[in-house]
C-alpha cells in the first residue's frame, strides 16, 4: 500500500542470456513490461551493431506491410482488428514472413501494373469511341452547303469563287475541358485563322489510370490545308497535352472502326472486372491478418533493437544486459526469464544478478485502469525524481473536487455521471470495437476521471442548491412571509408583498423573517431574490480563497515527507519551515480573518464590518491610520505587523542562508576523512561493497566525481527558486478565484439558457404550448449538452489542470514549472 504514495523501489540488475535464448527471454520481458534496458554500447554506431541486419529486415517487412495497408485503405476495405495480441515469431520464422510479404507485395504490384495498363487502354478506346461518334456528327453538319460555304470563307476569304471545292485535311483528338479556350486562341494566332476547329464536351468524366481521379475532357477536330499547317497543329496539340487519334475519312470506315472499338471495349471491360475482383479477393484476405502481421513484425524489431543494447562476451555465446526493474517484481522477471529459456529450448538457464550502484534509478509508478488518467495528469507537469512522493493518489480527490466547485450543478452532474457510468459499464465492449475517433478515445481513456467529476458535481450542486439553474425546495425555506412591520416596504410583510414586489430583497437583519438555516446548502429562497448575485458572489469568492490556501498548504506540507525520506534536514529547516511560515503568515492569516468575520459579526452588525480586502492591503502597507477602516479585533496592528515581518524574514532565509550553509557543508565534506600529515593524505580504503560499486560505475562510465561547488550558480538557482515560490504563492492565491468566476459563469449561463429557451415553452399552458414545449425541450437539451456540459465542462477541466500546476510542482519538487502559475 505504501508504494501507492511513492514511486516503486528500483534496482539495477545484470542479465546473462545465452545466445540461443536471448531472443525469447527479451520477448518475455517485453510482454510483462517491467524492465528498462540500458545501452551498454553508447559509443557504437547504430549501423555497426550486431543485429543491425535483422533490424533492417524487420524495417523492410514493415515497409511492405504499410504498402499493403495503403492499398487496403484505398480500396475502402475495413481492416479487421480483433484485439488479439499474437506471440512474437521465432527468428527462424522470419524467412517465411519475408517470403509471404514479398509474394503479397509482388502480386499487388503486378495487379496494379496490369490494371493500370488495362485502364489506360480502356481510356484510349473510350476516347476513340467518342471521337468517332462526334466526328461523324461534325461531317454530317459540314455536308450542309451553307456551312461548307461558311467554312471555306473562314479558311481563305480570297478563294471563295474557286470552281473546285477545297480538299481539307483534319486531325481529331481529346483535350482537357479547361484548356479549350486557351487552345483555341493559340490555334488562331499561330495558324493566322487558317484552321477550322470544332469541339464537343464528353458528358461522362473519364478516369485517369495513373492518379485514379475523374477528369472532364472534350473531343475536337481541326480542319486545315497543307502540310505546313498540319505540322503546326500537331505541335500545338502536343504542347497542350492533347491526345490525337487516327480517324478514317469515309463514313463507312468510321462506322466499321466504331463497331470494332465497341467490341474491344466490351472485352476489356470484362477483363477489368475480373482483375478488380481478383484484387479485391487478395486485399480482403490480407485485411484479415495485416494487423496481426504488424504486431509480429514490430515486436521482432523491438526485440532486435533491445538486443543491440547488450554486450556480447568474448566467447560469442552469452549476451550481457543491464536493466532497471522494480524490486517487488523480481520474481515475475525471474519467471519470465525461465519461460523464455524453456521456449527457446536452451538447457542453460538465464542469470539475473542484482547490482549496487550510485546512479539514480528511473521513476516508476504502478498504475491501473482507474489511476492511469490521474497519473497522466501529474506526469503532464513532469515526472518526479526517484522515490519522491507521488501526487496522483491525492489528485484523485483534489482534481474532481476543484472541477466540481466550478461546475457545481446537480442536473449537469447527473448527466455527466450517467455518461461516465455508461463508458465504465461497457468498457470491455468499447475497447473491443477499436474506435478510431480521437475525441471519443480521449473521453474513454478518462472515463473514471469524468465519473468522479460528475459525482463531485452532484455534491457541489446540492451545496449550491442548483439544478439546471433552479433551486430545489426539499426541506422548506427558512424564510417565511409573516405579518410584521418592515421598513423596506413601509408596512407589514404579507403574501401580496411577495407576489407584487418585483424588487424584493432578503434582509437578514429583519427580526423574525428567517426561521433558521437551511439544513444543507443554499436556501432556495435566494433563487428569486434580486440580491442573489451579491450574496453568492461574496460566499463563493471567500470559499475559493479558503480552498486555494488549504490546497497550497497541503501541497507544501507533503514536501516535508520527501525531505524526511531522503534525510535532508537542511531542506526542512531552511526550505520547508520558511516556506510554510511565509504561506501561513500571509494567506493563512487571510482565511483566519474570513472565518473570524463570519463568527464575530452577525446580520445586525454586518454593515459596520470592515472590508477584509482593504484590511489585507493595509496590512502590507502598514497603514493603520485610515479612519474608514475599523480594526477587527484588539491588537490587530501588532499581530499583523509581526506576521508581515516574519514572512519577509523567511525570504532571505531561503535566498541566502541556505546557499551559505551548502557551501560550508561542501568544504567540510572535502576535508572530511582525510588528514594531512606532512603533505601525505591518509584515508581508509573502500569496503568490498563499495569497491563493487566503484568498479561498476567506472566500467559503465557513469561515475562522476563530486562537482566543484560554484557559489554563484547555487546562489542564482536558490534565488530563482525563492522568487518562483513567493510569486507563486501570491499569484496562485489570486488564481484560485477562478473557482468563483467559473462557478458564477456556469450558473449564469444555465439561468440564461433556462430563461431564453425553456421559459418560453412553459409560459404557454394551452394544447399548442404542449407541442411547443416538446420542440423547445429538444433545443434546450441540445444546447445544454453542447454548451453547459461540453464547453463549460472542458473549460472547468482546463482550469482545474491549471490550479494543480503549482501544487503538483511542489509535490514532485519541480519548481521550474511554477512559472506557469504567472500565465
Amino acid at each position: 500500500m505504501g508504494e501507492l504514495f511513492r514511486s516503486e523501489e528500483m534496482t539495477l540488475a545484470q542479465l546473462f542470456l545465452q545466445s540461443e535464448a536471448a531472443y525469447c527471454c527479451v520477448s518475455e520481458l517485453g510482454e510483462i513490461g517491467l524492465v528498462q534496458f540500458r545501452d551498454l554500447n553508447p559509443d557504437v554506431n547504430s549501423f555497426q551493431r550486431k543485429f543491425v541486419n535483422e533490424v533492417r529486415r524487420c524495417e523492410e517487412m514493415d515497409r511492405k506491410l504499410r504498402f499493403v495497408e495503403k492499398e487496403i485503405k484505398k480500396a475502402n476495405i475495413p481492416i479487421v482488428d480483433t484485439g488479439e495480441n499474437p506471440e512474437v515469431p521465432f527468428p527462424r520464422d522470419m524467412i517465411d514472413l519475408e517470403a509471404t510479404f514479398e509474394k503479397l507485395e509482388n502480386e499487388l504490384k503486378e495487379i496494379n501494373t496490369n490494371q493500370e495498363a488495362l485502364k489506360k487502354n480502356f481510356l484510349e478506346l473510350t476516347e476513340l469511341k467518342h471521337i468517332l461518334r462526334r466526328t461523324q456528327q461534325f461531317f454530317d453538319e459540314m455536308e450542309d452547303p451553307s456551312l461548307l460555304e461558311e467554312s471555306s470563307t473562314l479558311l481563305d476569304p480570297n478563294e471563295v469563287n474557286r470552281p473546285a471545292p477545297l480538299r481539307l485535311g483534319f486531325v481529331a483528338g481529346v483535350i482537357g475541358r479547361e484548356r479549350i479556350p486557351t487552345f483555341e486562341r493559340m490555334l488562331w494566332r499561330v495558324c493566322r485563322g487558317n484552321v477550322f476547329l470544332r469541339q464537343a464536351d464528353i458528358e461522362d468524366p473519364l478516369e485517369d489510370p495513373t492518379t485514379g481521379d475523374h477528369v472532364n475532357k472534350s473531343v475536337f477536330i481541326i480542319f486545315f490545308q497543307g502540310d505546313q499547317l498540319k505540322n503546326r497543329v500537331k505541335k500545338i496539340c502536343e504542347g497542350f497535352r492533347a491526345t490525337l487519334y487516327p480517324c478514317p475519312e469515309t463514313p463507312q470506315e468510321r462506322k466499321e472502326m466504331l463497331a470494332g472499338v465497341n467490341a474491344r471495349i466490351d472485352d476489356l471491360q470484362m477483363v477489368l472486372n475480373q482483375t478488380e475482383d481478383h484484387r479485391q479477393r487478395v486485399l480482403q484476405a490480407a485485411a484479415k491478418t495485416v494487423r496481426v502481421w504488424f504486431i509480429k513484425v514490430r515486436k521482432m524489431k523491438a526485440i532486435y533493437h533491445t538486443l543491440n543494447l547488450c554486450n556480447i562476451d568474448v566467447t560469442q555465446k552469452c549476451l550481457i544486459a543491464e536493466v532497471w526493474c522494480p524490486v517487488s517484481d523480481l520474481d515475475s522477471i525471474q519467471f519470465a526469464l525461465r519461460r523464455g529459456t524453456e521456449k527457446s529450448g536452451s538447457t542453460v538457464p538465464s542469470i539475473l544478478h542484482r547490482m549496487q550502484t550510485k546512479q539514480t534509478p528511473p521513476t516508476y509508478n504502478k498504475t491501473n485502469k482507474f489511476t492511469t488518467g490521474f497519473q497522466n495528469i501529474v506526469d503532464a507537469y513532469g515526472i518526479g525524481t526517484y522515490r519522491e512522493m507521488n501526487p496522483a493518489p491525492y489528485t484523485i480527490i483534489t482534481f474532481p473536487f476543484l472541477f466540481a466547485v466550478m461546475f457545481g450543478d446537480l442536473g449537469h452532474g447527473l448527466l455527466m455521471t450517467f455518461a461516465a457510468i455508461y463508458l465504465v459499464v461497457r468498457e470491455k465492449r468499447l475497447m473491443a470495437q477499436k474506435n478510431d475517433n480521437e475525441i471519443f478515445n480521449m473521453m474513454f481513456s478518462g472515463r473514471y476521471i469524468i465519473l468522479l467529476m460528475g459525482i463531485f458535481s452532484i455534491y457541489t450542486g446540492i451545496i449550491y442548491n442548483d439544478c439546471f439553474s433552479k433551486s430545489l425546495n426539499v426541506f422548506g425555506s427558512g424564510w417565511s412571509v409573516r405579518p410584521m412591520f418592515n421598513p423596506r416596504v413601509g408596512g407589514n410583510w404579507t403574501a401580496d408583498t411577495l407576489t407584487g414586489n418585483t424588487a424584493l430583497q432578503l434582509d437578514p437583519a429583519v427580526n423574525g423573517v428567517f426561521n433558521g438555516p437551511y439544513p444543507i446548502g443554499i436556501d432556495p429562497i435566494w433563487n428569486i431574490a434580486v440580491n442573489k448575485l451579491t450574496f453568492l458572489n461574496s460566499f463563493k469568492m471567500k470559499m475559493s480563497v479558503i480552498l486555494g490556501v488549504i490546497h497550497m498548504v497541503f501541497g507544501v506540507s507533503l514536501s516535508l515527507f520527501n525531505h524526511l525520506y531522503f534525510q535532508k534536514p537542511l531542506n526542512i529547516y531552511l526550505g520547508f519551515i520558511p516556506e510554510i511560515i511565509f504561506l501561513c503568515s500571509l494567506f493563512g492569516y487571510l482565511i483566519v480573518l474570513i472565518f473570524y468575520k463570519w463568527v464575530a459579526y452577525d446580520a445586525t452588525m454586518s454593515k459596520d464590518a470592515p472590508s477584509i480586502l482593504i484590511t489585507f492591503i493595509n496590512m502590507f502597507l502598514f497603514n493603520y491610520s485610515d479612519p474608514t477602516v475599523k480594526p477587527l479585533y484588539k491588537g490587530q496592528m501588532i499581530l499583523q505587523s509581526f506576521l508581515v515581518i516574519l514572512a519577509l524574514a523567511c525570504v532571505p532565509c531561503m535566498l541566502i542562508v541556505k546557499t551559505l550553509v551548502l557551501r560550508r557543508q561542501y568544504l567540510w565534506r572535502k576535508n572530511l576523512g582525510a588528514q594531512n600529515f606532512g603533505g601525505i593524505t591518509v584515508s581508509n580504503g573502500p569496503t568490498e561493497d563499495e569497491a563493487e560499486i566503484i568498479q561498476h560505475d567506472q566500467l559503465s562510465q557513469n561515475a562522476e566525481e563530486e562537482p566543484e561547488f560554484n557559489f554563484a550558480d547555487m546562489a542564482v538557482h536558490q534565488a530563482i527558486h525563492t522568487i518562483e515560490y513567493c510569486l507563486g504563492c501570491i499569484s496562485n492565491t489570486a488564481s484560485y478565484l477562478r473557482l468563483w468566476a467559473l462557478s458564477l459563469a456556469h450558473a449564469q449561463l444555465s439561468e440564461v439558457l433556462w430563461t431564453m429557451v425553456m421559459h418560453i415553452g412553459l409560459s404557454n399552458r394551452s394544447i399548442g404550448g404542449f407541442v411547443g414545449v416538446t420542440i423547445i425541450f429538444f433545443f434546450f437539451a441540445v444546447l445544454t449538452i453542447a454548451i453547459l456540459l461540453i464547453m463549460e465542462g472542458l473549460s472547468a477541466f482546463l482550469h482545474a489542470l491549471r490550479l494543480h500546476c503549482f501544487v503538483c510542482c511542489i509535490w514532485i519538487g519541480m519548481f521550474s514549472f511554477v512559472t506557469l502559475a504567472l500565465m
